[in-house]
């Protein structure tokens, strides 16, 4: 009996998390949107040019639903580059979800394989952003919170590319800066993932690798370059080693986590 009490404890402070967490998610979500739709005409513009017809713009954003994958296959087709460069250049610049998933994985662990294909279509940079820090603030998986996460990026995203396609040229995207919308709140939302030593190394990993390429290479193949060298010295840091469960600071660590509401 004095086992489950605990338990029972956790679970509650657990429920009564929620609902504060989805006000904070939706508060996130929105500002998040107030941003994709802006963005989204970017896209739709240089479809636009790329000669893409407007159903091919929205199943791209339904079917493909990856921004920044769609941004470098839009501006391959429009230099009439090779299917095959542009299937690499993709697959590379998506394999940073590979990544996304292994940290959602913990809490999904007991969905079904059915849920979680269908959840791995929609896991985009913001969603995992949104999802994940959502999951750590009441310590276990939201459907709900989830597919808010899903949800405030498809439809504003969508709905802009459709918008950017149809105004063809009547927007003039370097003056009113959304040229510089998309990476800039990408890098607002990855600064504030960034968390141990891990997380910065390859954040500043990323810059270093993908600044001089670009400048040399292009801005497509330094976007590609710290995507994938950014997280492997990432992963050549060394964790930190934690103290005992039993010693001060580990106690202090852990108390200090539970009111974070990290798991």
């Amino acid at each position: 009996m004095s086992d489950a009490k605990p338990e029972t404890a956790v679970g509650t402070a657990a429920h009564d998390l929620l609902p504060e967490s989805r006000k904070r998610l939706m508060r996130d979500a929105l500002a998040i949107a107030a941003y994709a739709l802006p963005v989204g005409l970017v896209y739709g513009l240089l479809t636009l040019q790329a000669h893409f017809s407007l159903v091919e713009v929205v199943v791209s954003c339904v079917v493909v639903l990856a921004g920044g994958a769609q941004f470098a296959a839009a501006g391959l087709v429009k230099d009439r580059a090779p299917w095959a460069a542009i299937a690499g250049v993709t697959l590379l610049v998506n394999a940073r979800h590979l990544l996304y998933s292994a940290a959602i994985a913990p809490y999904t662990a007991e969905r079904s394989w059915r849920e979680r294909a269908v959840m791995a279509h929609f896991l985009t940079d913001e969603t995992f952003a949104l999802s994940l820090a959502h999951f750590r603030r009441i310590g276990r998986f939201d459907a709900r919170g989830y597919w808010l996460g899903a949800l405030v990026i498809l439809i504003p995203w969508t709905l802009g590319s459709a918008i950017g396609y149809l105004a063809a040229g009547a927007v003039d995207t370097t003056r009113l800066g959304l040229d510089v919308a998309f990476p800039a709140a990408m890098a607002g939302l990855s600064l504030g993932m960034v968390s141990g030593r891990r997380d910065v190394a390859a954040a500043a990993g990323a810059v270093l690798v993908s600044v001089p390429v670009g400048l040399t290479a292009g801005a497509s193949i330094g976007l590609v370059a710290g995507a994938v060298i950014g997280p492997l010295i990432g992963l050549a840091m060394p964790e930190r080693r934690s103290p005992p469960a039993d010693a001060p600071e580990s106690k202090d660590a852990t108390e200090r986590a539970a009111e974070e509401g990290l798991p």
